[in-house]
């Protein structure tokens, strides 16, 4: 079975490849489409086989009876076709036949065209032909761009080449798990990347979308969901994710989107998703002209909707083009319109006009919708005074490709009580850096959703904000003035640097010492006035003090035991997975167990307990459950594959296997755990290769004499490239000098120590390749108990150390802080006036002689 990570990988490379100098934002388009149109001829088969019984054992016995079959029924075989899927593709236009021509040679780009303009004239004249209509129009893949290649042989090539692409992959049986659709949002999401400004039009960070998603998904009984700049549907289906399979098979779609290449890509992400054609009902057009979607049993009325969600262009100017009065139903709420030069509350308030009453609304906005003045202001002060905004959350700039400014969710919802307050919530400082983006981590998006179920205000981090506080701050929602800045330095103390001494105040800060290690700490603090005390001892003295104190080695022992009863018990589920669709479950459940467990002990951030475990999914978990899923854990673990490598140049590289990888199992694992010895002597070898190198590199230097001769010409033969010595060189010298001479001693070590070089390099490289290939075998006989050895060594090494870890570190870091207070106010005021009488002294000593001279 082929992974999702490989598939990515295998997509993105290719991409990377085969696009040459096209603009990515083009190109997604050229490639995307060519993997849906494989998605509905491998569609096609697959329900012609279903509907037909057909007992076909392989691709080319299929097809060709779907083609036999179809010359005899025509017409009746294509409509039973199109009332199953809503489409099909006749044989003669199968992404099949595109192959077989490629392998024929007979392949032309006009094949590729007539099949793409045939699939759309089919579906024109067909019931619901608004899902599938102009999915493959000229202007979204125009074959004849030049940008795919100068001349018509180079566009040839280059499309053939992105059409073996997807060959070997089964569209079909990728759906499962939802293996296709999450490589399709791979590529769309690196795409977007690789666009910078453009991937805006397309693409919603998805940090960002599983924030909002998290959200809105916790409304009851969610049957719609709705987004007016629907991009490429990552935000519809990041919330399908999170909802039940029951509802996730009821949900209706819906979205609009004004681009028509994005719409396009919409409907085939939507699809591709499993997403059935009579549940999505996605318009080209634009969210800010005419109202859309009506009603249609309440003529001048929106539907509404269970869930929204939105990503619009951030603060677009000239809105306004169709002269929308403020009497439009999506403004009357306002009561005033959203002024021409920006339109962010213009998509807001659209959004909640399609809000239903039990419905939760999630929309991306740039900060400034919190704190401008005007007409927004005035449209804020109504949205806080009906108290439809329900949680405003900040997030940190340069998260997004296009843009580098901070943006916040705003979180809408219309059944609110007017006594319940806003929630204020300030994650812009919890990110971490990714090449030159910023990137919210899992923990980070936990943390937010978990502060958005429990409502509570935390210091520096989030705020409960009641009525009369946002009336007091003038509807002003801007978050530094209700979230408090923590403040990483600390405040110092004028007392203390005139007297010395550690305010007690801020001993009593150090919150973690306080609550589990007061005990340990007390016996190395000494009062030394009231409100002031001093440490004594060293910090290394006070650290292994707490760290071997009873209650700190009773937490470690207790949570040890409690991290290896949880693996334990996970371990079981992961390795006895055989449906792909448990997994997504699995590892959310996982990770709340890890978090509750974690909340036992107060001084440690769960949340940094809840990202080892994330981490763990993200290295390991997620490809090698896919892989158990759709096999037996312990047969698994004795398979292995080729191991290929890229051989040629850039222009001729071709794939040639090199030796066997386990497919489960790695080598380097295999190598470590069961071949230590045989790994000690290379490694031993590696030692006496690099103290050879080194001696050599002396003697280069030793070689290194200014205006001579023989060293000019000795360095000449050593080659001083990197290690590249010739010894063929270096014995010729050797003929030419005196015995005994300095030089011919010199290179005489030289010639000794290449020898050596050679001999040592020789046996490494063979102990290596007979290890390699015993390690390549023994994948094949591995006991099941080394396998389950092996996997947890794999999956979950080091997890219990980690955890541990959390109870210390931050008892480390506020003895850190504790001890730099002590040396802050260790200098006092009365020690600097001693300073300053010894240099006046000092000073005056030296005038005293300068007198005398």
């Amino acid at each position: 079975m082929i992974t999702t990570e490989e598939i990515k990988r295998r997509l993105w490379d290719g991409a990377n490849e085969l696009r040459g100098s096209m603009d990515a934002s083009r190109y997604k388009d050229y490639m995307l489409g060519l993997m849906f149109y494989k998605f509905l001829s491998d569609k096609t088969l697959a329900t012609y086989k279903s509907i037909s019984g057909s007992p076909a054992e392989t691709e080319a016995e299929l097809i060709a009876e779907y083609q036999k079959n179809y010359e005899i029924a025509g017409d009746g075989l294509t409509n039973v076709l199109q009332t199953n899927m809503g489409y099909y593709v006749l044989p003669e236009f199968l992404y099949q036949q595109w192959l077989l021509d490629i392998s024929s040679g007979e392949f032309e780009v006009s094949k590729v065209t007539d099949s793409l303009n045939h699939f759309e004239r089919t579906i024109v004249v067909q019931e619901g032909a608004d899902d599938f209509k102009g999915l493959f129009s000229g202007s979204t893949l125009d074959l004849s761009n030049t940008a795919l290649g100068s001349s018509l042989n180079e566009r040839n090539r280059n499309i053939k080449a992105l059409i073996l692409l997807f060959a070997d992959l089964n569209m079909v049986a990728l759906q499962k798990g939802d293996v296709l659709g999450d490589a399709y949002e791979y590529l769309i999401g690196k795409f977007a990347m690789e666009s910078g400004a453009k991937a805006g039009e397309f693409y919603t960070p998805k940090q960002v979308s599983e924030v909002m998603a998290q959200i809105v998904s916790r409304s009851q009984n969610i049957t719609s969901i709705y987004d007016p700049t629907v991009g490429s549907g990552s935000l519809l289906l990041n919330v399908k994710k999170h909802l039940s399979r029951s509802n996730q098979r009821d949900l209706e779609y819906y979205g609009q989107e004004k681009n028509t290449a994005t719409y396009n890509l919409t409907r085939m992400n939507l699809l591709l998703h499993g997403v059935k054609p009579d549940k999505m009902t996605i318009r080209n057009g634009d969210t800010l002209s005419k109202d859309w979607p009506e009603d249609p049993s309440k003529p001048n009325q929106g539907i509404l909707f269970d869930a929204v969600v939105m990503n619009p262009p951030y603060s677009a100017k000239n809105w306004n083009r169709e002269e929308l009065k403020v009497s439009d139903p999506r403004f009357e709420t306002a009561g005033v319109l959203p002024p021409d030069s920006k339109g962010d509350y213009a998509f807001l308030l659209h959004g909640l006009y399609h809000l239903g009453t039990e419905g939760t609304m999630a929309i991306v906005l740039p900060h400034g919708v919190l704190f401008r003045g005007g007409t927004e202001g005035d449209i804020r002060e109504r949205l806080l005074n009906k108290n439809y905004i329900d949680t405003v959350i900040g997030l940190p700039s340069n998260l997004f490709t296009n843009t580098g400014i901070p943006v916040c969710i705003i979180i809408l919802k219309k059944n609110r009580p007017l006594s319940a307050p806003v929630l204020l919530i300030d994650a812009s400082k919890e990110f971490i850096k990714v090449g030159k983006q910023n990137e919210l981590q899992e923990k980070d998006i936990a943390k937010i959703t978990d502060t958005y179920v429990s409502r509570e205000t935390i210091s520096g981090y989030s705020y409960l904000a009641s009525r009369e506080d946002i009336i007091e701050n003038e509807y002003n929602l801007n978050l530094p003035r209700y979230v408090e800045t923590m403040e990483s330095e600390i405040p110092q103390d004028v007392e203390a640097h005139l007297h010395g001494g550690v305010p007690k105040a801020n001993l009593e800060a150090l919150i973690h010492l306080n609550q589990v290690a007061k005990e340990s700490l007390s016996q190395y603090i000494k009062p030394l006035r009231p409100g002031y005390i001093t440490v004594i001892g060293t910090k290394d003295e006070v650290l292994d003090s707490i760290k071997n104190s009873p209650l700190i080695l009773e937490q470690q022992a207790d949570l040890t035991q409690k991290v290896t009863t949880y693996l334990g018990k996970w371990w079981d589920t992961l390795i006895e997975l055989s449906d792909i669709d448990e997994i997504r479950t699995v590892r959310e459940k996982m990770l709340v167990e890890i978090k509750e467990l974690l909340a036992d002990y107060p001084q440690v951030d769960a949340y940094l307990g809840y990202q080892i475990i994330s981490d763990c999914w993200f290295n390991h978990l997620q490809k090698d459950t896919e892989l158990i899923a759709a096999s037996k854990f312990h047969e698994l673990g004795r398979k292995r594959e080729a191991r290929m490598v890229s051989k040629g140049s850039a222009k001729n590289k071709r794939q040639e296997q090199d030796g066997w990888t386990g497919v489960l199992v790695p080598n380097e694992l295999i190598k470590e755990h069961l071949y230590q010895e045989e790994n000690k002597q290379i490694t031993e070898l590696n030692h006496v290769l690099q103290k050879i190198e080194s001696s050599l590199a002396e003697l280069v230097e030793a070689a290194k004499v200014e205006d001579s001769q023989e060293e000019a010409s000795l360095l000449e033969a050593l080659n001083e490239k990197q290690d590249a010595f010739q010894l063929a060189k270096v014995k010729a010298l050797i003929k030419e000098e005196v015995k005994g001479s300095e030089s011919y001693e010199l290179l005489h070590q030289v010639q000794s120590h290449l020898i050596k070089k050679a001999s040592t390099t020789k046996k490494i490289k063979a102990t290596e390749t007979e290890l390699n290939d015993t390690i390549e075998q023994r994948i094949l006989t591995l006991t099941d108990e080394e396998i389950d050895q092996l996997v947890k060594a794999k999956w979950f090494n080091g997890v219990e150390e980690k955890m541990t870890q959390l109870l210390v570190t931050p008892l480390n870091n506020e003895i850190d802080i504790l001890f730099s207070l002590e040396e802050r106010y260790s200098e006092t005021l009365e020690d600097l006036d001693k300073q300053l009488l010894e240099m006046e002294s000092s000073l005056n000593s030296l005038l005293e002689e300068l007198e005398v001279l």
